[in-house]
């Protein structure tokens, strides 16, 4: 009866952020599945609506005070990835955003930017992986930051935000859908 008293002053005890994981989901994306036409870049020889997806995420992590939502490509034959979305200085009060709002289809929540990609302009970039067996992953990810804002310049390289991401990370949830094209 002890034990019982004692587990039950504890959980009371605990913040109530503390009671799920940080977790980031889709309507439009599932974990593990491969991505529609609508997250599909348009150009390189691909031919999709390139429409960001709906994101939402709860549990965050306590102290959140912004957020960051990034989509990488760790596959591209770069050497180093391709950063198909940076949206930073997401307010602490938004749990999502919208299907679109990479797209300039909805809005993004006040205050919050978006990055340069790796396509060399802000906003999102579908995939378009090159023509091969394998399909590649994309990782959507949200970050939950200790300070209300990055201080980066507009055209900031996705490399400088994910450093000051990182920097300043309290958690972050994930998933990764994929996408490939054949010949």
């Amino acid at each position: 009866m002890r034990l019982v008293a004692l587990l039950a002053s504890i959980a009371f005890a605990l913040p109530a952020h503390a009671a799920g994981k940080f977790l980031l989901k889709s309507a439009d994306v599932k974990a593990g599945a491969t991505l529609t036409d609508q997250q599909v870049f348009n150009g390189f020889g691909c031919s999709g609506a390139n429409v960001s997806p709906q994101l939402a995420w709860e549990n965050a992590p306590a102290g959140a005070r912004s957020f960051v939502v990034t989509v990488y490509d760790p596959d591209a034959p770069t050497g180093s990835g391709w950063w198909h979305w940076v949206v930073y200085n997401i307010p602490a009060t938004a749990t999502g955003l919208a299907q679109g709002a990479g797209s300039n289809k909805a809005p993004l929540p006040e205050g919050a930017v978006q990055g340069r990609t790796d396509f060399g302009a802000p906003g999102f970039g579908g995939a378009c992986p090159p023509v091969g067996d394998k399909p590649h992953r994309y990782v959507f990810t949200v970050h939950a930051l200790k300070v209300e804002k990055l201080e980066a310049a507009a055209d900031a390289s996705p490399a400088l935000i994910g450093f000051m991401t990182h920097a300043n990370s309290l958690g972050s949830a994930t998933f990764t859908a994929r996408y490939g094209r054949k010949k």
